[in-house]
C-alpha cells in the first residue's frame, strides 16, 4: 500500500527582540522557580551532617567556592552554552536527547513500527553533515547492531525519567517545609513544633488541589513572586556583605575548594551532598524548553538569576564568617525587621517553583505516555492556547500522596534534601552520558571533544553522586525507592506492549484472505463506517478475522485505524493522517496511519471524526488521474523568475514537478498556493516557490465537474456511510507468557503487564477515539 504523507517546509521565524523579552521575563516564573528557592536550604544541609559549629572561615569559604564554581560550571556553561543547542525539534528533557538519538539513528527499540513515510514530516528534522567521519560511523553502526547497547540507552533514559518523577514527589515537600521553616526564629519553638508540619501539610493539599484549574489560570503571579524573591535575596546579600565582610570575594579562589577537602573528614565529604542542592531545578532551563526560546532562557540566567543567586550565596557566607558557633540557616542572615515579609515572600516562591515542578512531572509522564512507556491515563490539557500545559488526575492525587508521606515520615529538611539531591544529580549524570552521544551521533563532533565533555562535566557530578550516595541512609534511600517503583512500572509497560506488539505481527492476517473472499465479500455489510484500532501499519489483524468469523458482517465503509506516536515533538495537522485502500475499490476498506508527535494534543472525539473522514474523502478525491495543463520554462534574473507559456485558467490544486526527476518535487502549501495563483496571473515567479528550477511542469487533478462516475459514488458512500454513525471495533489481547518461558518474564507479563492492564485507562479513552458505540473483541495470545 502506497502511504505518502505531505511534506511542506519548515518555516523558521525569528522572533523579534520584544519577543524575546517577553519570553525571557516568563520564564523567570515557570523555569527558575525552583533554583531560585536553593538558598533556602543549601548552607543548612552542609553543615549538617558534621554536626557541630562552624570554627573557621575556611570552612566558609570552602563552601561558598564550592557553590560559585559549581553554578557556572552546571547550570551556565553545561545547560546554557551547551545542552541547550540539543533541543529536538524545541523541545528539551531527557527524552527529547532520546528522541533525537533515535531519529538520528536506529536505535529507537520501543518504536517497532516506525515509517520511512514518518522521516518525512516538517519537524522530523535530522542533523544533516555532508562528511560524517569515519569513526563517528563506526559508533553509529555498533549501536544499531547491538540490540542489548539499544536497551541499555533504553534503560538509561527510563532511569532519568524516573528520577525527574521522583524529584516531583520530593522537591514540593523541601521547597515549602524549608520556606516555613523560618518560623522558628519568629516564634517561640514550643508553638514551632505545633505548627510548622500541620502547615506545610496544609500548603501541600492546597497546591495539589488547585492542580487541575491549571498553570495559565494563576501563572500570572509566578513571574512577579520569582523576580520579587530574587531582588529580595540579592539585596539582602548585598546588606549582608558590606555590612559583615566585605573581603568574602576572595572565597570565590578554587583555592579554597582544595582547603575545605584537604581538612575534611567524613563528615565534609558528605556534605558535598548539600552543595549539589544548589543546581537543584537546573535541568528545568532544558526540560521546559518547549515553552520558551534557547535566547529567552540564556537572558533570563545569564543577566538576572545567576548574579541573583551568586549574591545571596555570598551574602550568607559574610554573615557566617562572622558568627562562629551560631544557628546557620538562610533566615538567620536576614535583619529582624524585615524578617516576616521575606518569609511571606519565600513561601509564595516555594509554592512558584513546586508548582513548576509538578507541572513539569505531567509533561515528562505525558512524553512517556506518548511514546508507550507509561500506562494509559486520563491526559486533560488546561490551556487551549500552551499544548503543554497539562492535569493528569492519577498522576496528581499520587503525588500528592507521596509528598505528604515524605513531610509526615521524615519531618526534617535534611533527610529531605539528601532524597532530593540524589534524584536530581542522577538526572543530569544522565544528561551529561546522553548528550556525549548526540555530539557523536548527531551533530558528528569529533569524538576526542566528545570525551572532554564527559570527562569533564561526568566526573564533577560523580563526584556529587557519590556523596549523595553516601548519604543513603540518611535519607537518600527514598530516591531509589521511589526512582525504583517508576522504573519498574514504565519499564514493565514497555516490555509488555512491545511483546503485545510484536505477536500481533507475527500473527495477522495476510491481505490475500480477504481478496479470496472475492469482489462482492461474502460478508453482511451494515450502514455506518467501522474502525477497527489496530497498531499494526500492514496487513489485517488476527482479531479482525477472530471477529468475521464469528459474526460474519462489518461495516459498509471500514478503516482499520492505527494511532502511532513518531519521534517528533508535533506533527502538522495536514501531515497527521497517512490513508490508504486496501483491496479493490469495492471493498471499501481503508488504513488510516493518524501519526501524532510525544507533545501533541489529541483532539476530542467530533473533531477527531471530522478530520478523518475529510483526510479519507480527500484521499479518494485525489485518487483520480491528473492532466498537464501547461509546461513553463524559468528564465531568473535579478532574482526573478519569469513563468512563459504557461496558462492561468487553472491553478486550484496545483503540483509542480521537475522534467529531470519525473516525479513530484512536493506539494505546496496553501500559502504558496496563493502566491503561485498570483504569480500566474502577474506572469512572474518568486524564487522561494520554485527554487528557481530551470523547467517545470504544471499538473492539476481533473476539474470536480468532470469526476469519473466511481469516485462520485465512493464519495457519496462515504458521506452517507457518515451520516449513519461510526462505531469502534476495539481489539485487545490477554497476553500471557509462552510455556517454557523463564520466570522473569512469566512475572513480567502474567503479574505485572497484566495487572497494569487492568487497572489502566481503556484504549479509546487514552486515543480521544470517538467511541459512540463500542464492541470489545478479546483473544488470548501467547508471547
Amino acid at each position: 500500500m502506497d502511504l505518502e504523507g505531505g511534506i511542506h517546509r519548515n518555516t523558521i521565524k525569528k522572533d523579534s527582540w520584544m519577543t524575546v523579552l517577553t519570553l525571557a521575563y516568563q520564564s523567570l516564573g515557570v523555569v527558575y522557580g525552583d533554583l531560585s528557592t536553593s538558598p533556602l536550604y543549601v548552607y543548612k544541609s552542609v553543615f549538617a551532617e558534621a554536626n557541630e559549629k562552624i570554627t573557621t572561615n575556611e570552612e566558609i569559604f570552602g563552601v561558598l567556592s564550592f557553590v560559585f564554581w559549581t553554578i557556572t560550571l552546571i547550570p551556565l556553561i553545561k545547560y546554557v552554552f551547551i545542552v541547550l543547542k540539543a533541543d529536538d525539534n524545541g523541545e528539551g528533557g531527557i527524552f527529547a536527547l532520546y528522541s533525537k538519538l533515535c531519529r538520528n539513528s536506529r536505535v529507537g527499540w520501543f518504536l517497532p513500527n516506525s515509517q520511512v513515510a514518518d522521516e518525512k514530516i516538517s519537524t522530523y528534522k535530522k542533523d544533516s553533515i555532508t562528511c560524517q567521519p569515519s569513526f563517528n560511523a563506526m559508533v553509529k553502526a555498533t549501536l544499531e547492531k547491538h540490540k542489548v547497547l539499544q536497551i541499555v540507552l533504553l534503560i538509561l533514559a527510563l532511569v532519568g525519567t524516573s528520577m525527574a518523577i521522583c524529584d516531583g514527589v520530593l522537591s514540593p515537600a523541601v521547597s515549602v517545609y524549608s520556606a516555613i521553616s523560618g518560623l522558628e526564629l519568629a516564634i517561640s519553638k514550643h508553638h514551632h513544633r505545633y505548627i510548622e508540619h500541620p502547615l506545610a501539610c496544609f500548603i501541600l493539599v492546597c497546591l495539589f488541589a488547585l492542580q487541575h484549574y491549571g498553570t495559565h489560570r494563576v501563572g500570572f503571579l509566578f513571574t512577579p513572586v520569582v523576580i520579587t524573591w530574587l531582588l529580595c535575596i540579592s539585596g539582602v546579600g548585598l546588606y549582608n556583605i558590606f555590612y559583615w565582610n566585605p573581603q568574602v570575594y576572595k572565597a570565590l579562589s578554587p583555592h579554597y575548594m582544595y582547603i575545605f577537602l584537604k581538612k575534611s573528614q567524613r563528615g565534609r565529604w558528605m556534605s558535598l551532598g548539600g552543595i549539589l542542592l544548589c543546581i537543584r531545578g537546573s535541568e528545568a532551563m532544558f526540560a521546559d524548553l518547549g515553552h520558551f526560546s534557547r535566547l529567552s532562557i540564556k537572558i533570563a540566567f545569564t543577566s538576572f538569576l545567576y548574579p541573583s543567586l551568586v549574591l545571596a550565596y555570598m551574602g550568607q557566607a559574610a554573615y557566617l564568617s562572622k558568627h562562629h558557633g551560631k544557628p546557620i540557616g538562610f533566615y538567620v542572615s536576614v535583619p529582624d525587621s524585615i524578617r516576616w515579609p521575606v518569609i511571606v515572600i519565600a513561601v509564595l516562591a516555594a509554592i512558584v517553583g513546586s508548582q513548576a515542578i509538578i507541572t513539569g512531572t505531567f509533561s515528562i509522564i505525558k512524553q512517556c505516555h506518548a511514546l508507550n512507556c507509561f500506562p494509559r491515563v486520563k491526559i486533560v490539557h488546561t490551556s487551549s492556547k500552551i499544548g503543554g500545559q497539562v492535569y493528569i488526575p492519577e498522576v496528581n492525587w499520587t503525588l500528592m500522596v507521596l509528598c505528604l508521606a515524605v513531610t509526615i515520615g521524615f519531618r526534617d529538611t535534611a533527610a529531605m534534601v539528601n532524597a532530593s539531591g540524589l534524584a536530581v544529580i542522577t538526572v543530569m549524570l544522565i544528561t551529561t552520558i546522553l548528550m556525549s552521544l548526540v555530539m557523536v551521533l548527531c551533530w558528528y563532533q569529533s569524538v576526542f571533544f566528545a570525551i572532554c565533555f564527559i570527562l569533564f562535566f561526568g566526573t564533577i557530578e560523580a563526584l556529587y553522586f557519590v556523596a549523595s550516595l553516601v548519604r543513603f541512609l540518611n535519607g537518600a534511600w527514598v530516591s531509589l525507592a521511589l526512582a525504583s517503583v517508576f522504573f519498574v512500572i514504565m519499564y514493565t509497560w514497555h516490555y509488555g506492549s512491545l511483546m503485545k506488539y510484536e505477536s500481533d505481527f507475527h500473527n495477522k492476517v495476510p491481505l490475500d484472505w480477504l481478496l479470496g473472499h472475492g469482489p462482492s465479500l461474502d460478508f453482511v455489510r451494515v450502514k455506518g463506517i467501522g474502525l477497527v484500532h489496530t497498531e499494526l501499519v500492514s496487513g489485517i489483524p488476527a482479531v479482525f478475522s477472530h471477529f468475521v468469523t464469528n459474526v460474519p458482517a462489518f461495516h459498509q465503509t471500514l478503516v482499520f485505524l492505527c494511532i502511532k506516536s513518531v519521534h517528533v515533538p508535533y506533527v502538522l495537522p495536514e501531515e497527521r493522517f497517512l490513508v490508504g485502500r486496501i483491496g479493490a475499490k469495492e471493498f471499501r476498506i481503508y488504513r488510516c496511519i493518524v501519526r501524532y508527535g510525544y507533545r501533541d494534543i489529541h483532539k476530542d472525539n467530533i473533531e477527531f471524526e471530522k478530520q478523518l473522514v475529510c483526510s479519507i474523502a480527500e484521499f479518494i478525491h485525489s485518487g483520480r488521474e491528473e492532466q498537464a495543463v501547461g509546461v513553463g520554462v524559468l528564465h531568473h534574473d535579478d532574482n526573478r523568475m519569469t513563468l512563459v507559456g504557461i496558462s492561468s485558467a487553472h491553478t486550484e490544486g496545483i503540483r509542480i514537478w521537475e522534467d529531470e526527476e519525473e516525479e513530484p518535487l512536493r506539494v505546496p502549501s496553501p500559502v504558496e498556493i496563493r502566491e503561485l495563483q498570483s504569480s500566474i496571473k502577474k506572469r512572474e515567479l518568486q524564487p522561494s516557490v520554485v527554487q528557481r528550477k530551470k523547467r517545470v511542469t504544471f499538473l492539476l487533478p481533473e476539474s470536480p465537474r468532470i469526476m469519473d462516475r466511481d469516485t462520485q459514488e465512493e464519495l457519496s458512500e462515504l458521506m452517507e456511510a457518515r451520516e449513519a454513525g461510526m462505531s469502534f471495533i476495539l481489539g485487545d489481547s490477554n497476553v500471557r507468557a509462552k510455556r517454557g518461558s523463564n520466570w522473569i518474564k512469566k512475572l513480567l507479563i502474567n503479574h505485572g503487564y497484566d495487572f497494569l492492564s487492568r487497572n489502566s485507562r481503556r484504549a479509546t479513552n487514552g486515543l480521544s477515539i470517538p467511541s459512540a458505540t463500542t464492541l470489545e473483541v478479546r483473544m488470548v495470545c501467547h508471547v
